[in-house]
C-alpha cells in the first residue's frame, strides 16, 4: 500500500497526530541538547563515517577476520544470504533443544530489527516456537499484533492510556490503569517467568569488532543480558554491515549511538559478548539479505554506515506527522526509505517521495549519511524504472509540455490566477498535497507582467 494512503488514514486522529509529532520533536531536541554538550560532536562523526567507509572498502576481509576469531572465541558461526536461510538457520539451532527441559524450545527476544526485517517472529510461530519480546516497546506492539514502528521507540505511537488498556486485556491489570511506573512492574513480573523458563535466547547485535571476534549490543532495560545470561543457548543475528576493525573504534560509535537516539550519554547496557560461558552454545548469524547488491550502488552504499539509532525520524517532518506503520516497512522513516526500495522497488516506490527533502535528516546523521541526497536519487530511478503513478507520469508529461510553450504557459498563468482568486477551496481540493493547506492570495499579475510594466516605465 502507498505511504500516502496509510498517512492519511493516521491523519484522521488529529490530536494523536500532533501528540506524536511534539514527542518526537522532543527527543530530537534531547538529542541537540546533549550534541551540543561535546566539543568533539563534528569530529566524532566525521570519524564514524570515515571508520564505515574503511569497512565497507575491504568488508570482505573483516568479515573473515570477525570469523576466524569468533569462532577461536568457541562461538558457533552461521552464514545466511536472505532472510529465509537466516530464519531456517535460527529455527534448526531452536529445535535441537526441544526437549531438553520436558517441553517444547521456549524463546526469549530482545530487539532486534534484523529478526523484524526477516520476520523471524512470524515464521517461528508458524512452526509451532513460541517467540516472547522482552523489550518493553517491542512486547507492546507483540501484544497488539503490530509490527514496531520506530527503531529505537517501537511503541512511541501508542498512549499510556492504550497501553493500559492492552495490558488490562492481556495480563489482567487494573481497568483504567494508565501509571507507567505500574505498567512496567506488571510486564516485569510477567516477563521474569519467561526468562527463567527459556531454552534460547535471540539478541540483536549493535556493534561487532573483526579483531576480536567479539560483539556488543546495547539496551536501555537490561533484557537482551537476562535473556542471553540465563538461557542455555544464546543467538545474535547480526547484518553484515555491523562491524567495526578494532575495539579502540567502539568508543566513537557509543558516544554517538545514545546522544543521537534519545539525548542519553549512553546505553544503560552497553553488553560485550565475546564467548559462552561454561555448558552453554553461542551462536552467531551473519545476514546479508540485500546489502552486498546495495554495497554495490555507488549512490547508495553509504546507507550502509547507519547505526539504527533513529534521529533522521524523529527529526523528519513526513515521519512525525505519518507515523512509522505508514511506510509498511520494516525500517521506516527517512532511511527506511532508501533501505527498502534496494529490496522491492516495486511495493516501496512511493517511499522516496515521502520527503520534503529538507535535509534535516543528513545533518542530525551521526555517521554523515547523505540521506536527502540518496531519496532524490531514488527518485529519478523510480521514475526511469517506470514506477510513478500513472497520473503523476502524465502531470509530468503536461507540465513540461505546457513549459515548452511560452505563450499557452502564460495564458494558463492568467486563468490560474483568475480561478484561484475567485475559488481557491476548487482547485485545493483536486490535489491531495492542498487539501490540508491555505493558499497566498494570488498576485494580480505575474512577475513576467510586472518586470515589462517597470521596464517601460523607467524607461
Amino acid at each position: 500500500m502507498e505511504h500516502a494512503i496509510k498517512a492519511k488514514k493516521f491523519n484522521e486522529d488529529e490530536p494523536n497526530v500532533t501528540w506524536h509529532d511534539e514527542t518526537l520533536w522532543f527527543v530530537r531536541h534531547k538529542r541537540d541538547i546533549s550534541s551540543k554538550s561535546i566539543p568533539e560532536w563534528e569530529e566524532l562523526r566525521s570519524m564514524a563515517s570515515a571508520i564505515k567507509s574503511n569497512v565497507l572498502s575491504h568488508l570482505d576481509d573483516y568479515l573473515l577476520e570477525f570469523e576466524k576469531n569468533a569462532k577461536a572465541n568457541g562461538i558457533q558461526v552461521h552464514w545466511a544470504a536472505d532472510a529465509e536461510e537466516h530464519n531456517q538457520i535460527v529455527y534448526q539451532i531452536i529445535m535441537q533443544q526441544n526437549g531438553h527441559r520436558g517441553h517444547g524450545p521456549r524463546v526469549v527476544k530482545s530487539k532486534s530489527m534484523l529478526t523484524e526485517e526477516c520476520r523471524l517472529n512470524h515464521f517461528l510461530e508458524e512452526k509451532g516456537v513460541e517467540v516472547v519480546d522482552t523489550d518493553l516497546g517491542e512486547r507492546i506492539v507483540q501484544l497488539s499484533n503490530e509490527r514496531p514502528s520506530h527503531i529505537v521507540l517501537p511503541a512511541i505511537h501508542k498512549k499510556k492510556e492504550a497501553v493500559g488498556e492492552l495490558f488490562h486485556r492481556t495480563m489482567g491489570t487494573a481497568a483504567g490503569e494508565s501509571d507507567p511506573t505500574i505498567l512496567t512492574q506488571a510486564a516485569r513480573q510477567k516477563l521474569r517467568a519467561h526468562f527463567l523458563q527459556a531454552d534460547v535466547a535471540i539478541t540483536g547485535v549493535n556493534f561487532a569488532i573483526a579483531e576480536t571476534g567479539g560483539f556488543v549490543v546495547c539496551t536501555n532495560e537490561g533484557n537482551a543480558d537476562m535473556g542471553a545470561h540465563l538461557a542455555p543457548v544464546h543467538i545474535a543475528c547480526m547484518g553484515i554491515e555491523k562491524l567495526i576493525p578494532k575495539v579502540e573504534h567502539l568508543g566513537v560509535f557509543l558516544r554517538l549511538l545514545a546522544r543521537s537516539a534519545t539525548g542519553q550519554p549512553i546505553t544503560s547496557y552497553s553488553s560485550h559478548f565475546q564467548k559462552a560461558r561454561p555448558g552453554s552454545e553461542m551462536h552467531l548469524v551473519l545476514v546479508d539479505n540485500g546489502r552486498t547488491a546495495l554495497l554495490g550502488k555507488p549512490d547508495f552504499r553509504r546507507s550502509l554506515h547507519c547505526i539504527r539509532c533513529g534521529a533522521c525520524m524523529n527529526t523528519c517532518p513526513i515521519y512525525r506527522r505519518s507515523g512509522g506503520h505508514s511506510y509498511d516497512a520494516t525500517i521506516p522513516g527517512p532511511i527506511g526509505s532508501i533501505l527498502s526500495p534496494n529490496l522491492d522497488m516495486r511495493k516501496h516506490s512511493s517511499l522516496p517521495f515521502a520527503s520534503t527533502l529538507c535535509g534535516s535528516c543528513s545533518d542530525v546523521c551521526p555517521v554523515k549519511i547523505d540521506i536527502h541526497t540518496q531519496l532524490y536519487k531514488w527518485r529519478q530511478i523510480i521514475a526511469k524504472e517506470g514506477y510513478l503513478p500513472v497520473s503523476k507520469t502524465w502531470s509530468m508529461h503536461l507540465t513540461g509540455w505546457l513549459f515548452a510553450h511560452p505563450k499557452i504557459y502564460r495564458a494558463a498563468g492568467r486563468i490560474g490566477r483568475k480561478l484561484l482568486s475567485i475559488t481557491p477551496e476548487i482547485l485545493l481540493r483536486q490535489n491531495p498535497w492542498g487539501r490540508s493547506r491555505d493558499l497566498p492570495t494570488p498576485p494580480k499579475q505575474s512577475f513576467r507582467d510586472w518586470y515589462k510594466q517597470t521596464q517601460h516605465h523607467e524607461k
